[in-house]
């Protein structure tokens, strides 16, 4: 019989990530059936199960609102768990979803592997031990993240970030502009407001104030681009860029192109402020909640940083804003230092060295599958004992 694995992932990155995982599982055994809840990245790898767009949403009052759809996926994966004869489950970051998914695995005693650890190093820290109960193997993507479980002897290995085989990008700044018809623009600023609409709807006005400001300070018109993802609405927000008085191309599919082609950028936190950090782009970070998530996470997040680039770097390499904090004045006014000091973006290029470095080599699709099937053939043979 084929093997067959249970793979949940709840959020974009994840969805690409899930989907790389699965190719590599794909390679080491070919016919391997996957099933449980994921996007369009991991479905069109064969992946059949749930969407995972239902249940994607960050912070307390988004979801509150989708709980409905939230407890039927749960309710419908437990299902599934409990009639599919898996090999194994293997868990893709969100975690207060897959954790519950793994409580259930655990029950029936399928091997539990967890791929992109929570962020248990930022908030709600005692959830290792939580983890440690229902996980048997943990993969995580930062160096930094193997001392975060030390203590609670969970089997941890770290497998490098596949952001470092992704967030690449071969041509020149030159030959990105010409791809992206950008040839005779001075200037070039990138703006990423995320992929989420809560995270658009409360970033973007911000971005495009922030970009007319940017226009005035420079004494000329810059291009604006914005790399918009499969969940960016134009009929939502192409009124407002309209309205912005300044020059925004929107582009689809070519995040990293359009990066390669900037100057600068501004970026909500996330995964994608660490592929800025990759493709080389000086930046700003910026991120925007509802007031009630963040009076919550003020509350338990133990971080002095929130960037992933300055979290993994140990510092602050890049300027990063939030909630009240994020204003087009502040954003401008580091903007226009990026693009007129010339030391300014040399600190910021010598930390993304740094960071690159930290994050080790590419490949971490391929041993992180290495890992998921050791850990399979590990559990047969002592069930077989």
């Amino acid at each position: 019989m084929p093997m067959k694995i249970f793979i949940s992932s709840g959020e974009e990155s994840g969805d690409h990530h899930g989907a790389a995982l699965m190719a590599a599982l794909k390679r080491s055994k070919p016919g391997i059936i996957f099933k449980g809840m994921g996007g369009k990245s991991m479905r069109s790898a064969g992946l059949v199960g749930l969407d995972a767009k239902e249940v994607s949403v960050v912070g307390i009052t988004e979801v509150i609102g989708r709980m409905p759809k939230i407890l039927y996926a749960l309710k419908t994966l437990k299902a599934e768990l409990q009639s599919g004869n898996f090999d194994a489950v293997v868990l893709i970051d969100f975690p207060d979803f897959n954790l519950k998914v793994a409580k259930e695995a655990k029950r029936l005693g399928l091997p539990v592997i967890y791929y992109i650890s929570p962020q248990v190093w930022a908030w709600r820290k005692n959830r290792v031990w939580k983890i440690a109960k229902l996980v048997d193997k943990m993969l995580v993507i930062f160096p930094f993240e193997l001392e975060v479980y030390k203590k609670t002897r969970l089997d941890v290995e770290f497998v490098g970030n596949p952001i470092v085989e992704s967030a690449v990008c071969a041509l020149t700044k030159e030959e990105a502009r010409k791809e992206l018809d950008l040839e005779n623009a001075a200037t070039v600023v990138a703006l990423l407001p995320g992929s989420r609409t809560s995270e658009i709807t409360r970033l973007l006005n911000i971005m495009l104030g922030a970009g007319a400001q940017i226009d005035k300070g420079l004494g000329r018109q810059a291009v604006f681009v914005l790399p918009a993802s499969s969940s960016f609405d134009a009929e939502t927000f192409c009124p407002a860029l309209k309205a912005s008085g300044i020059d925004v191309r929107v582009v689809h599919g070519s995040m990293h192109t359009a990066l390669r082609a900037a100057d600068a950028a501004i970026v909500a936190s996330g995964t994608a402020s660490l592929e800025t950090a990759l493709i080389g782009t000086p930046m700003v970070i910026v991120y925007i909640m509802s007031t009630i998530t963040f009076t919550v996470a003020r509350a338990i997040v133990d971080l002095k940083l929130f960037g992933l680039p300055n979290i993994v770097a140990g510092r602050k390499v890049v300027e990063e804003y939030i909630q009240d904090e994020v204003t087009p004045e502040r954003l401008s006014e580091q903007i226009l230092d990026i693009l007129e000091n010339p030391d300014r973006r040399a600190a910021i290029e010598s930390g993304y060295k740094e960071i690159s470095k930290r994050l080790g080599e590419s490949g971490a699709a391929d041993r992180a599958a290495r890992a998921v099937l050791k850990s399979i053939s590990e559990k047969s043979d002592t069930t077989q004992l």
